[in-house]
């Protein structure tokens, strides 16, 4: 890619990822959140790895990685779910853990939680799926 692409996939990639993180975080007040931020900040990686090429992010085997922090992230959020099943009555996914103001970002319990850790899954699964492309081209043009 020409140096022009690289300059600017590096000044837009860390306002996209910065904003991603934002719609995860805040998506219990506001539209967006777990799935919406993901698909936000696996964007930000996809547009590096167009930019500069699949090895910008130092991958040992290219979607292992990913791959990993998409299951742990889904297994913590099945966790918290069966917690608030136990914890908060028998509702799956119940929120157990409610504290603060109303319209505050501290103010839903686990919410905020499952937003993070599903976001995480949603970027990470994002990621394994381009991945995955990306290594299946290298193989079909060798």
């Amino acid at each position: 890619m020409s140096k022009i692409v690289k300059t600017a996939t590096g000044l837009l990639c860390g306002v996209v990822f910065m904003y991603g993180l934002y719609i995860i975080t805040h998506g219990h007040l506001t539209p967006g959140g777990g799935f919406a931020g993901g698909v936000l900040v696996a964007g930000s990686f996809i547009l590096l790895i167009l930019a500069y090429g699949s090895d910008v992010l130092m991958l040992r085997k290219e979607e292992t990685e990913s791959s990993v922090t998409e299951s742990s992230a889904i297994l913590i959020v099945l966790i918290l779910a069966v917690i608030g099943m136990f914890a908060g009555g028998a509702a799956f996914m119940n929120n157990y853990f409610q504290f603060g103001e109303v319209g505050e970002l501290i103010s839903a319990g686990v919410i905020p939680l499952y937003n993070i850790f599903i976001g995480m899954e949603v970027a990470s699964a994002l990621l394994t799926i381009f991945l995955a492309f990306v290594i299946y081209k290298k193989e079909v043009l060798k």
